[in-house]
């Protein structure tokens, strides 16, 4: 995880602060979120069925993409120096582009957009991020993320 002070956060703005590892996504992930969310759509966990669609296959939850942030972060999101804790603020635009079959691998890509000073000791970074699926040419899903950061 790159690391920055208050002072010289304002350089990694635009810049891109780093790609997660791989991480594969397969049915038994796809299956343990779909138990969670009480989401049992056949599209994700009926491969029988899924295989009949236009996708051939199950596709995980757009939703389990997206809380997979939290594990991205941790190849792309800056902390502060001193930082106390982080947390998540919320996002300005999210968008699903392309399904994520199962058995893909999916990384994270982090551009640091933006940090301000909120009050003192507390930071909004945001962050363009895209989620990749290895040999396909469009993303899972492009985001604004917020996250606030306590130092």
């Amino acid at each position: 995880m790159p690391t920055a002070t208050t002072e010289n956060i304002a350089e990694f703005v635009g810049k891109s602060t780093g790609t997660s590892d791989w991480l594969v996504i397969d049915q038994e992930k796809i299956n343990q979120f779909a138990d969670v969310t009480h989401d049992h759509q056949f599209i994700h966990v009926n491969p029988e069925a899924a295989a009949k669609t236009p996708f051939g296959t199950t596709i995980a939850h757009g939703f389990l993409t997206l809380s997979l942030l939290s594990k991205f972060a941790e190849g792309g999101v800056i902390a502060l120096e001193g930082v106390k804790m982080g947390v998540n603020y919320g996002f300005e635009k999210v968008r699903f582009v392309t399904p994520v079959k199962s058995g893909s691998r999916v990384r994270g890509h982090f551009t640091l957009m933006s940090a301000d000073s909120k009050v003192p000791g507390q930071w909004s970074l945001k962050y363009a991020v895209k989620v990749e699926i290895e040999g396909e040419p469009k993303p899972a899903l492009v985001a604004e993320w917020l996250t606030m950061q306590f130092v």
